[in-house]
């Protein structure tokens, strides 16, 4: 039963990934899309910024899928919480 449990928590992080890999780069590749017909004339300058477009969304979908992979499965894609603390910037702005 262990076994299943473990193999369904694997597909449902891989489900997950892939979903969000896929929106990633098309939301960010129809940026790149839209700033290279706001800003750039050639068609060369306008299909590298579609490119540097999906490598954004690339490079920040495998940042999150490796976080989720690492996490436990209880706290999937979400962001990790600061340790600081504000207090101790509250009294280093005191002391001066």
């Amino acid at each position: 039963m262990e076994k299943k449990k473990k193999s369904n928590d694997v597909d449902t992080k891989w489900d997950a990934c892939l979903d969000l890999t896929a929106r990633r780069v098309v939301y960010s590749s129809l940026g790149g899309a839209f700033a290279g017909l706001l800003f750039f004339r050639s068609p060369v300058t306008r299909w590298a910024s579609i490119a540097f477009g999906a490598g954004l969304g690339i490079g920040s979908a495998y940042t999150d899928c490796s976080r989720v992979f690492d996490a436990s499965s209880s706290s999937a894609l979400v962001a990790p919480k600061s340790t600081e603390t504000s207090s101790s910037s509250v009294s280093q702005v005191a002391e001066e």
